[in-house]
């Protein structure tokens, strides 16, 4: 194990590793049992189908992105390959819509927390606790965690995503024992109708955090490989799992009566499923492995954050003192502590004005955050495309031209279906959605005023940005006006 000229530590994650942080930013359980219930209700029998489509549209992105990251080693990843392909300013731009995104699928999901831990604990125990003092806990242990190691961390969401795996994996097997089985969800019939836009919509937001998987690169050993490899499990896995398990929920009904029973009950779909098939010990289990994997994503995604916000403190964008790494853990804790302090803020402010933790907090910051992220990623598949076409690469053209062009249309085109059925993810508060639309854009053109007086007021800073570790100054040979 070394140490890389940041402080972090390097060599110590494997594909293994890198897979567990991205997949337990997913909150597979979590999105089976708290949303794939509205999916059925609103795009019907054929979601599992949809989950498989939406993966393999983001596996189309992830061959460019993940031929992209061979060739940019910057600790920025989103926007040092926008950086490398549309210019800095597009690149500080991207920052910005990232720091946006990944800060609000963090912050909203304390409102899961605090309602699914609040509603478990009153389930279970007869507490009747608030969820606001839940959510400020967990904020505590989220800190804490991301002190630590790296290694650490990935030991805590490798037994955790095991665990939530695996209660998943039990309901399916009681339901394959003891279930008539139909492949009606995947009929031509089933999937072709209105109702797949909208599961669609919902599947893009099932795979948020996949792409994290470059921002480990410092710490990864043999990031050539395992970085790649660790994108593609976690998108296969996802798709697959997804899809999978939807499928079961469904069988464990019957089709002709699942969209009956999820409109009776959506939040007791799964467990009325698991207690049927496995028993009412599995469905407490499943309670308590929900509130577990909220945690595994909680902390999945603030360690990105906090990477994320370490490489822009060296870039000197954002202020230096958030780039200093623990002497002993060789952490990113300040930038911790600040992501941390921004989420308090919010948290607090949502559970002062009385707003719901799941229909305003989650639904809202989680909404915006989702939405970013997928513009993040049309961006970054334009700019991967316009990299290759003026550098020389071996790579083959499928990599480096056809997919990611093909996947800059793909994902254009969801962000605009997500767009269009914003109102299914915030509750249909226009206000919100309109904030939601317009915010977007709105930071990222904030990024490209930041970068034009940044080229005026400190151009040394502005001709570093987004440099690659053995490079003196110029991260953009090819684009010096830019």
């Amino acid at each position: 194990m070394s140490t890389s000229p940041t402080g972090l530590r390097t060599g110590v994650l494997g594909t293994r590793d890198i897979t567990f942080f991205v997949v337990s930013a997913a909150a597979p359980l979590t999105v089976m049992a708290g949303v794939a219930p509205v999916v059925l209700l609103l795009g019907g029998v054929g979601a599992p189908a949809g989950y498989l489509i939406a993966g393999l549209t983001l596996a189309v992105f992830a061959v460019g992105f993940t031929t992209m990251s061979r060739h940019v080693r910057s600790g920025g990843a989103f926007y040092a390959f926008i950086t490398r392909g549309l210019g800095r300013p597009a690149g500080v731009g991207g920052a910005m819509v990232a720091m946006l995104g990944y800060n609000g699928m963090e912050i909203g999901v304390y409102g899961l927390l605090g309602s699914a831990t609040a509603g478990t604990l009153e389930a279970l125990f007869g507490w009747d606790v608030p969820w606001l003092v839940i959510a400020l806990a967990g904020l505590a242990l989220t800190f804490l965690a991301g002190y630590r190691s790296i290694d650490f961390g990935a030991k805590i969401l490798g037994v955790l995503l095991a665990a939530e795996t695996a209660i998943l994996l039990l309901l399916a097997g009681g339901v394959l024992l003891k279930a008539d089985l139909s492949l009606t969800s995947f009929a031509p019939g089933t999937v072709a109708v209105p109702g797949t836009i909208v599961v669609l919509a919902f599947a893009f937001g099932a795979f948020t955090g996949f792409e994290s998987t470059v921002i480990y690169r410092r710490e990864a050993r043999d990031p050539a490989r395992s970085v790649p490899r660790a994108t593609y499990i976690a998108l296969g896995f996802l798709g697959v799992f997804y899809a999978f398990i939807v499928w079961i929920v469904i069988q464990a009904y019957g089709p002709a009566k699942v969209l009956d029973a999820a409109a009776a009950d959506p939040a007791g779909l799964f467990f009325s499923a698991i207690t049927t098939y496995v028993g009412g010990w599995a469905a407490d289990l499943m309670h308590i492995l929900i509130v577990t994997s909220i945690f595994a994503s909680l902390l999945a995604f603030h360690n990105a954050i906090n990477r994320y916000t370490l490489a822009l403190a060296e870039e000197g964008v954002l202020p230096a003192a958030l780039g200093r790494v623990h002497p002993r853990h060789q952490s990113p804790y300040v930038a911790g502590a600040a992501q941390t302090a921004l989420g308090l803020l919010v948290v607090a402010a949502f559970g002062l004005a009385g707003a719901d933790p799941y229909a305003h907090l989650l639904l809202w910051v989680n909404t915006l955050g989702m939405m970013s992220l997928v513009a993040l990623m049309a961006l970054a598949a334009v700019a991967v495309y316009f990299y290759f076409r003026r550098t020389p690469s071996a790579e083959g053209a499928w990599r480096t031209r056809v997919a990611p062009l093909l996947s800059a249309v793909l994902l254009t085109g969801a962000l605009g279906l997500i767009a269009t059925k914003v109102s299914l993810f915030t509750g249909g508060v226009a206000v919100v959605d309109t904030v939601i639309l317009i915010l977007i854009p709105a930071v990222f053109a904030a990024g490209l005023l930041a970068a034009f007086r940044l080229r005026r007021s400190r151009p040394e800073v502005y001709r570093r940005f987004a440099a690659e570790p053995d490079e003196g100054s110029d991260p953009c040979p090819q684009q010096t006006s830019s």
